[in-house]
């Protein structure tokens, strides 16, 4: 783990909080997308290591939407950087952590993702994100 990437906040509508977010922050969203594979649409406020990520369920039936309807809107998860997804999700795994199914799979922007249980997390849903590559890094 390098760095916080972003806190993810469930909201029921991206049309109610996206303005309180942005009078709060001073700012319009950075970016906004659907993630088919979690039935969400977000928002990113800011840019790089700690972003504000809205997360609003396409259905009620999705994980967000459960977790609406069990806890209400708030703080979701916290997802950090790591550089290599598939050796942190087995380190996490080995050392108690319980991953989420499917395990690894593609998040907003295209990136590599995995989400560990709150229950062996104390209590904190965690997702782990693969680092970009560096663009100034050469190539082989």
């Amino acid at each position: 783990m390098s760095k916080v990437d972003h806190v993810g906040i469930a909201v029921n509508a991206l049309s109610e909080s996206v303005p309180l977010y942005e009078a709060l922050l001073g700012r319009p969203p950075s970016g906004r997308e659907v993630v088919e594979s979690e039935g969400v649409r977000v928002a990113f406020f800011g840019e790089g290591a700690g972003r504000v990520e809205l997360i609003e369920p396409t259905a009620p039936d999705t994980p967000v939407g459960r977790f609406i309807e069990r806890r209400g809107p708030g703080l979701h998860h916290v997802c950090v950087v790591v550089d290599d997804l598939d050796v942190a999700l087995a380190g996490a795994a080995d050392r108690g952590a319980e991953p989420l199914p499917p395990g690894i799979r593609v998040g907003a922007g295209g990136r590599r993702v995995a989400f560990l249980h709150p229950r062996s997390t104390g209590g904190v849903l965690l997702e782990m994100v693969e680092a970009e590559p560096d663009p100034r890094a050469e190539s082989p």
